[in-house]
């Protein structure tokens, strides 16, 4: 039977993190090692100070590894977390995503029996304090249909063919290292980046929407701006995987949805301050896109990852 492990980076992790530690140990395929890949020790200790619970005394699978703030990276952490596993596949998942039911790893591990699959994702439900604009955002992306994703997808799907996400993704191990893992140095998009290198070297993204998390944000129009800043700069860092591939014209596609779902809702009075997010995102998105022509002292302020500029 192939064996699993799970990849959680963590970042002032809370008692939520226990719960979720506790929903993967329950899971019908229970991982061989849940690996924590955390930043910043006494964020962790705090954690098992206010608990009072250590996971690591409970469970017989739990890895802890620590970086310092100054050494996360997105991709590189990643790896770090990967090279503690030896199972045939694993699962990266982030801190503030809960499988919806008991289900979530054998329902992505089913897919893996097509062997050209190198990766695939869940699908992300909104949780119940979710803004209207994020829950439509969550239908836009994470559809009820499964998909297989192909290089030869690319007319149809433009830059969807890629979209993968580490909130909940499982990968292939040996293909995962002949690829040589997510990108070294990663402000953002390590889990597209390598969902495009993949394609391009003939391999599938599957979408697996039986597998559920819950997960969404709220984010203010500052944090768009910010967090679209950074998907910016990682577009134009690599341009062997976006340059061929517009995002603007899906983007484009979910704000007219959104409105016309606000308007179709009866609650056109949110559509302003829908289109001043949508500003700030589409802001972000160009300063990052353009990044190099900015001053190099001003890129950390307009970066939701300041560290990846130190």
């Amino acid at each position: 039977m192939s064996t699993v492990d799970v990849i959680i980076p963590t970042y002032k992790p809370d008692i939520a993190l226990l719960r979720l530690i506790d929903d993967l140990e329950r899971q019908s395929v229970r991982p061989s090692k849940v690996i924590i890949m955390n930043t910043e020790e006494k964020y962790w200790d705090d954690l098992l100070s206010k608990s009072k619970e250590n996971p690591q005394e409970k469970y017989d699978n739990i890895v802890v590894e620590h970086v310092t703030k100054a050494e996360f990276d997105h991709g590189e952490t990643r790896n770090r977390g990967v090279s503690h596993s030896d199972a045939d596949f694993f699962l990266m998942m982030t801190q503030d995503a809960f499988p919806r039911d008991k289900v979530l790893i054998s329902s992505l591990l089913k897919v893996f029996d097509d062997s050209d699959v190198a990766a695939a994702y869940a699908r992300q439900y909104p949780k119940s304090d979710c803004n209207l604009a994020e829950r439509y955002s969550r239908k836009f992306n994470y559809p009820t249909e499964p998909m297989k994703k192909t290089q030869a997808d690319i007319p149809r799907l433009g830059i969807k063919t890629y979209f993968c996400s580490n909130v909940c993704a499982m990968y292939r191990r040996s293909m995962f290292d002949e690829l040589g893992g997510f990108i070294h140095k990663a402000i953002f998009n390590e889990d597209m980046v390598y969902a495009g290198t993949a394609c391009k070297k003939g391999y599938a993204i599957c979408y697996v929407p039986e597998a559920g998390v819950i997960h969404s944000h709220n984010y203010t129009c500052a944090q768009q701006f910010h967090r679209n800043f950074d998907i910016g700069v990682s577009q134009t860092e690599h341009p062997e995987i976006f340059a061929a591939v517009s995002s603007e014209t899906e983007g484009k596609k979910m704000v007219s949805q959104t409105i016309g779902h606000f308007k179709q809702m009866g609650k056109a009075y949110l559509i302003p301050h829908y289109i001043v997010m949508c500003g700030c995102r589409w802001l972000g998105y160009k300063l990052g896109r353009n990044y190099r022509k900015l001053p190099k002292a001003l890129l950390p302020k307009l970066s939701l990852n300041k560290e990846y500029w130190l």
